[in-house]
């Protein structure tokens, strides 16, 4: 919003009315101090004024002579109204005030065609009727709220007992969802509150933790690419695998809607909470699954990493929880109901069932799926046979963390060429166990591009080391 330079001026005047040592010149660079400190694009003149006022103990009374964008928000404004499009919405949640009583609390991300803005709904506010229903691009209106300053500084729009929010089906300039859409290759350090969109890269986990105030966390990992192939980490705090459907095939396309990017120890990151909306093609419904058992690995607590293959030579990681292939070897062909398939990455649990079936000849054997050395491409899982070149050798690496991590590695070779295979933790124990000579099978690796463009091969938790007599 612009605002009129005799409104300013007014408002200068009453200030200095109040506070007569101050001059003019004295304001303006307050004015712009305090502009800088908050960020820009969060604070107008007018706003900065109302906040140097308060700064000194005083009020300024001008009322806003037209209607608030999210621009011109400043702490302490109160009875503001406002129209505005929804970017994201929180579930309630239930807090204690210091005398035992509970109230409620829900947050809310809004945007217009300049800004974002958090806004607070208290109490009974937080579950008004129909907020649920509440879209991504959803036009509404703010009605009576007031602004206080929230921990970073920025003004935070707060929905109370006198205050209401309407949805209106009025035209209006807000640009709508799809609009603000960025796309992973476009965005930045220091963005938030904003809309990203891209194709799933790779596998999508949950991780549980325990924050630094000793309570349970949790939080959604996953890897984004966008239009020209650069890949982003993405970690949702707070959300877990109940936020996204059980069937994501490889390459579908996410929106999350209300995310900031930050620098991470691996570059540029995508960080949201549980307001966060995700988008994600895919369906409720897991579908049964055939596939040829490549190779069994079972892990310390029980668990079996089995790699798997299908009739059209497409290779599965098949994480068993629930022990339901122990009826199983290497080279059956079984079938079975996920309860989870996200692209290549299928998981069994108690509501999975398993069972082997005859034997079918076009689904290929492990001889018949491996790779050579020489036709292995960047970002593709192989299963190779070759012959080891150099002794394994294993050093330790320092993270930007200052974790120290286990890497071994080894040169092999098959009749097409050569290439390093690689193992990072409990990975690096399979490589210490080979030896220089050994013909040895791999199962499950991983194809990344190393230093000088060429390409290495790494092991993964689906991976298995056969030697060859």
């Amino acid at each position: 919003m612009k605002i009129k330079l005799s409104e300013l001026e007014n408002l200068i005047n009453k200030l200095i009315e109040q506070k007569p040592e101050l001059s003019k010149e004295d304001i303006q660079d307050q004015i712009n101090l305090k502009k800088e400190k908050i960020g820009a694009g969060y604070l107008t003149d007018q706003g900065a004024l109302f906040l140097i006022a308060s700064d000194y103990g005083l009020s300024l009374s001008e009322p806003l002579k037209v209607e608030l964008g999210l621009k011109d928000l400043y702490a302490g404004a109160k009875e503001i109204s406002l129209e505005t499009r929804v970017l994201n919405l929180s579930p309630a949640k239930q807090f204690s005030r210091k005398d035992g009583s509970p109230f409620y609390l829900r947050t809310m991300t809004v945007y217009d065609s300049n800004s974002t803005a958090s806004v607070k709904l208290w109490d009974e506010k937080a579950n008004l009727p129909g907020i649920e229903d509440l879209k991504p691009g959803d036009l509404i209106k703010i009605i009576k709220a007031y602004v206080k300053s929230d921990l970073d500084g920025s003004p935070t729009i707060n929905i109370g007992s006198g205050s209401n929010i309407e949805t209106t089906d009025s035209s209006s300039e807000i640009p709508s969802i799809e609009t603000i859409t960025k796309d992973i290759s476009e965005l930045q350090e220091g963005q938030k509150d904003i809309v990203i969109s891209g194709t799933i890269d790779g596998v999508i986990s949950g991780m549980e933790f325990t924050n630094s105030r000793g309570q349970p966390g949790k939080a959604l990992r996953m890897r984004l690419k966008g239009k020209d192939n650069s890949a982003m980490r993405v970690v949702l705090w707070g959300k877990d695998e109940s936020s996204i459907p059980n069937m994501i095939s490889q390459n579908a396309k996410v929106k999350l809607l209300g995310v900031r990017v930050k620098n991470g120890n691996q570059g540029l990151e995508i960080h949201g909470n549980d307001a966060t909306i995700i988008d994600i093609e895919g369906g409720k419904e897991a579908e049964p699954i055939v596939t040829r058992i490549l190779s069994i690995t079972p892990t310390e607590n029980g668990k079996n990493m089995i790699l798997g293959v299908d009739n059209n030579r497409k290779l599965f990681n098949i994480s068993d929880f629930s022990n339901s292939t122990s009826i199983c070897a290497e080279g059956d062909v079984i079938e079975c109901m996920p309860s989870k398939v996200y692209g290549n990455s299928i998981t069994l649990d108690d509501n999975s069932f398993v069972r082997k079936l005859d034997n079918d000849e076009s689904i290929p054997t492990l001889s018949k799926i491996r790779t050579k050395i020489n036709d292995v491409k960047v970002d593709q899982s192989y299963c190779i046979e070759a012959i080891i070149l150099k002794v394994p050798e294993r050093r330790e690496v320092q993270t930007k963390s200052g974790e120290s991590i286990a890497l071994s590695e080894m040169f092999v070779e098959d009749d097409t060429g050569q290439i390093w295979v690689k193992g990072w933790r409990n990975q690096a124990r399979l490589i210490d166990k080979c030896e220089l000579g050994e013909i040895i099978s791999i199962t499950g690796l991983n194809a990344k591009a190393g230093l000088e463009g060429r390409i290495e091969l790494f092991l993964t938790s689906f991976s298995k080391i056969t030697k060859k007599n």
